[in-house]
């Protein structure tokens, strides 16, 4: 699939380091190149992961306090935007909170490749209620998970569908405590959504990124997750098909430009 910029469009890798190592590269020369090329709309839509929701109308903001052009946003779990742009929805963008979605839509020719940039990272944390007994605490194989719910259940993104769900199984796994919650989960349709379970009491614990922990001052963190135990948690961004321009090679740009940068640490996000 030709790049609307005469750029060879190439498959995104399988390998999460090497599509990684390709967007520092090549996909942000192909942004600096697209300036040039198309023309403006008024508005953007974006598509973007809930864990986002905070973050990125203040980036929009930001780019439109130096000129750029107003930016609108849809949020929801990765999984059920992609489906939806695969469906057809119009969407100008598509930021997602794990490499696979962006795949997904890859593999169907709904995004332009050369466009692909990794935008931000997280981490994984273990959350409470603010008013919970429990302590913070280090997350290995000898930690009673199980014996912490106590008769309750562990809030998560459904690891079918939601990366934040699919991180979390992952984490746990790899520490030897999936078995002790497998049948004890809260599964929730966004990572967000696990958040708000946690918040108003309905899960006694859950398992969150750590910036999602701006948005409930009713939950307090227990302990994160060791980085080793999961893959790393990046927001990758690409244009979708057809809705190539100006304004959205702009807004990408912004969007890994220093000023943006330093929203995305204040927000609590790391560097992908």
């Amino acid at each position: 699939m030709p790049s609307p910029h005469g750029l060879a469009a190439q498959p995104m890798s399988r390998n999460p380091a090497a599509t990684l190592r390709r967007s520092l590269a090549s996909a942000f020369c192909a942004l600096l190149l697209g300036l040039s090329c198309g023309s403006a709309r008024a508005d953007l839509m974006v598509f973007a992961a809930t864990s986002l929701t905070d973050v990125l109308p203040q980036l929009a903001q930001a780019y439109a306090a130096q000129g750029g052009e107003p930016v609108k946003f849809a949020f929801a779990s990765s999984s059920i935007l992609a489906r939806q742009i695969e469906g057809g929805a119009q969407a100008d963008v598509f930021v997602s909170a794990d490499l696979e979605w962006l795949e997904y839509l890859d593999q169907r020719g709904l995004i332009e490749p050369q466009s692909l940039v990794t935008l931000a990272g997280n981490s994984l944390v273990l959350v409470a209620p603010a008013d919970s007994l429990l302590s913070a605490a280090v997350l290995n194989a000898q930690t009673p998970l199980d014996q912490w719910l106590g008769s309750g259940r562990l809030a998560v993104g459904d690891p079918a569908h939601v990366p934040a769900g699919r991180y979390a199984q992952t984490a746990l796994s790899r520490l030897g405590l999936w078995s002790l919650v497998a049948n004890r989960l809260a599964p929730a349709d966004s990572v967000r959504t696990a958040l708000m379970y946690v918040a108003t009491g309905e899960a006694p614990l859950g398992i969150v990124y750590a910036t999602d922990l701006k948005a409930a001052p009713g939950v307090k963190q227990i302990a994160t997750f060791p980085p080793a135990s999961y893959p790393p948690i990046v927001y990758p961004a690409a244009a979708v098909h057809g809705r190539s321009s100006r304004a959205v090679w702009q807004w990408l740009v912004f969007l890994k430009s220093p000023a943006a940068a330093k929203i995305w640490q204040t927000a609590g996000f790391q560097r992908p």
